[in-house]
């Protein structure tokens, strides 16, 4: 209880805050956004700087096109998304200007995020927001962005999202009152994702609603991706009265999911979570070895075979001979030369850039 109060007590500290809400609760409850202001005019007052990730755009428009249920076809959710988008910003600026704070749309494409200069670029867009006073409002560009309708959701955008623009805590708004076990009863603290959380992930029942796209298995995947960020993340019911006051005052609600005690550096969290891998590399038994206990680099002496057709600094997957994935990194040559230069030691190789497939600096181990 008293490791806990201590994990508590260091969100009372937390200067630069994420907070993402979801469709379900935002379509179901038009008073939130007030709420939501409230909490977060308070949270500016003691200091803290805010970023909101909000769903809601798709699920708004639905109801102004007046939709029976949810799109499938996607030209009518870009549609959907296109028509919610201004309703969902008209309800923020009306909310938070009744607080006297500026809200300021942020639209993103998965894309933006993967190219390291527009992800630099939204980095300082959102670092001059938050220095003028202001709450950027993101949300994913679902009118342009077809593979993030179909594959994406929100929860990992604010896990990107949390890195980018340095935040120490990521709250998690929901329709639950955080993370469940097998009886139905609230985790309070989650100290390793992968031990405690993920095996939950199968007792937690998938929700039938068809507004949003995520889950708790999404929301823990999120969290695991801003702790290793050195992020604190907290999933709470965005319901309850007075709950974003809760978290950021220490008190016990929700799940807290305690920052990883080694972080990864911006760019290995880039590389490990925000890159989608265009190929594979499938490394021998010595090779693995090396490259999980001893930090080597991946050397093409250690390489079974190549799949995929990536280009140099494109993100591939490390497999061992089973298939399992122990690792990406960023290519330092395409695939076709990665072919070629497979199961070669160093003095086989011409070029000497070839020594290294993949750098130790530019890999991440799970």
């Amino acid at each position: 209880m008293v490791r806990e109060a201590n994990e508590r007590a260091t969100l009372k500290r937390a200067r630069r805050v994420v907070v993402k809400i979801g469709s379900r609760t935002l379509a179901g409850d038009g008073a939130v956004y007030h709420r939501l202001a409230v909490a977060l005019a308070g949270a500016q007052r003691e200091g803290r700087a805010v970023v909101v990730v909000s769903s809601g755009a798709i699920a708004l428009g639905t109801k102004r096109l007046g939709y029976r249920a949810r799109p499938k076809e996607m030209a009518r959710l870009q549609a959907a998304a296109a028509a919610g988008q201004s309703v969902l910003m008209r309800a923020y600026e009306e909310a938070f200007g009744a607080q006297g704070i500026t809200v300021a749309q942020v639209l993103l494409t998965h894309a933006d995020l993967a190219d390291r200069v527009r992800a630099n670029n939204a980095r300082a867009a959102l670092s001059a927001l938050l220095d003028a006073g202001a709450i950027p409002v993101l949300n994913e560009n679902d009118s342009v962005a077809v593979e993030e309708i179909k594959f994406g959701d929100n929860d990992q955008l604010s896990a990107m999202v949390t890195p980018l623009v340095d935040a120490d805590l990521l709250i998690l708004l929901s329709d639950v009152p955080g993370l469940l076990d097998a009886s139905g009863d609230r985790v309070r603290v989650v100290r390793d994702v992968a031990r405690e959380a993920l095996p939950l992930v199968g007792a937690v029942r998938a929700s039938s609603a068809a507004v949003g796209t995520g889950g708790m298995a999404s929301k823990i995947e999120a969290a695991r991706r801003a702790t290793l960020a050195g992020a604190n993340v907290v999933v709470a019911d965005a319901r309850a009265e007075g709950v974003i006051e809760a978290v950021l005052a220490g008190e016990d609600v929700g799940t807290l999911f305690v920052a990883a005690a080694k972080r990864l550096s911006a760019k290995k969290h880039w590389i490990a979570f925000t890159l989608r891998p265009r190929g594979d590399v499938v490394l021998d038994r010595g090779a693995c070895d090396a490259v999980r206990a001893k930090g080597k680099s991946v050397l093409p002496v250690g390489v079974l075979g190549v799949r995929g057709d990536f280009r140099a600094g494109d993100a591939v997957r490390l497999l061992d001979p089973d298939g399992v994935e122990i690792g990406r990194g960023l290519a330092r040559y395409p695939a076709v030369e990665a072919v070629v230069v497979a199961g070669k030691a160093g003095k086989e190789i011409e070029e000497a850039e070839h020594a290294e497939l993949v750098h130790r600096d530019e890999l991440v181990v799970w």
